[in-house]
């Protein structure tokens, strides 16, 4: 078969999530609401901190950004996955597919290095209490977050670049419900292995290195609980860590399953349903993870609830 060249392809066609027709309006009404949801609820954590003096702290600066970058990750794919699910043009365009691989990918690794700045941040909140203020200054966290910003937008880029080189066959069809890169991949004629290398390259930079780094940062914890055994010292090492550990395990237990079982367990559908978890379940899940289990922001809440409660009064 002929390859034919990138730049005469027009459109792909998303077949979407593996559900039945009759299934559609339910699924649509499902993840409507789950997509609601995330944004109303990560807008929300921005506006309470925000509004609220007592988080203007390192670590509630870092979940601001961590929750703007929930809902463009989750607005990526999921505004157009509804609206292939009531249409029956499920076509997207070429430069519009190769726009998704990128925001995709760039909101996926933000998320990873932005959770990262965090687990840094619960590290020496406990480690280093006394020095805390010192090292945690405003100009470090806003450091962290630009690099975190730069570093995914490279890689973004770098997958973007090389992805648009490629030559594509006749068919044109996505067995996924956005423009996934290794789904894509196996629609190209072209020799994709220098793709396959900085899928590599760009995964260790941005994934494993910062789980590692997440890793070291609660293996220190830890070892500093460990040698002030208290239960007073427990209980406080868990209130401020677990919201934080409960995203870790979400985002990252989403991604090992997606990317690091073996292969027979890695079928298209596992794909789609660890996709599904880590780009529209998490995203929705995070603000109910720092809300319900952190007591800063449930009183941030209740306080703003209180004062439009007695306004509109």
């Amino acid at each position: 078969m002929r390859p034919e060249n990138h730049s005469s392809v027009s459109e792909f066609l998303l077949l979407g999530l593996p559900i039945w027709p009759e299934q559609q309006g339910v699924f649509f009404a499902l993840f409507l609401a789950m997509y609601l949801t995330t944004v109303l609820g990560n807008l929300l954590i921005i506006l309470l901190i925000r509004l609220d003096s007592r988080l203007h702290t390192p670590m509630y600066f870092f979940l601001s950004h961590l929750a703007f970058t929930d809902v463009s990750f989750s607005s990526v794919t999921v505004p157009k996955m509804l609206i292939n699910m009531k249409s029956q043009h499920q076509s997207i365009t070429y430069e519009g597919c190769i726009s998704q691989t990128y925001f995709f990918i760039f909101f996926a690794d933000l998320d990873s290095f932005l959770i990262t700045s965090m687990a840094y941040d619960r590290y020496v909140a406990i480690c280093s209490p006394l020095h805390y203020s010192s090292i945690m200054s405003q100009s470090l966290c806003g450091m962290l977050v630009a690099v975190s910003w730069v570093i995914a937008s490279a890689c973004a880029l770098l997958h973007t670049l090389l992805l648009a080189r490629l030559f594509f066959c006749a068919e044109y069809t996505v067995p996924h419900f956005f423009c996934d890169l290794g789904a894509m991949l196996k629609l190209s004629c072209s020799d994709t292995s220098l793709n396959q290398l900085a899928i590599f390259t760009a995964g260790l930079t941005a994934i494993m290195l910062p789980f590692l780094c997440i890793l070291v940062s609660y293996s220190r914890i830890g070892f500093t609980i460990l040698q002030v055994p208290s239960t007073k010292g427990i209980c406080k090492a868990l209130s401020t860590c677990g919201s934080h550990l409960s995203v870790v395990t979400l985002y990252y237990g989403a991604i090992i399953g997606l990317y690091f079982l073996p292969p027979p367990n890695n079928t298209s559908g596992n794909n789609i349903i660890a996709s599904v978890m880590y780009s529209v379940v998490t995203p929705m899940l995070n603000p109910f993870i720092y809300s319900l289990r952190n007591k800063d922001m449930k009183g941030a809440l209740r306080k703003f609830v209180s004062k439009k409660t007695h306004s509109s009064n």
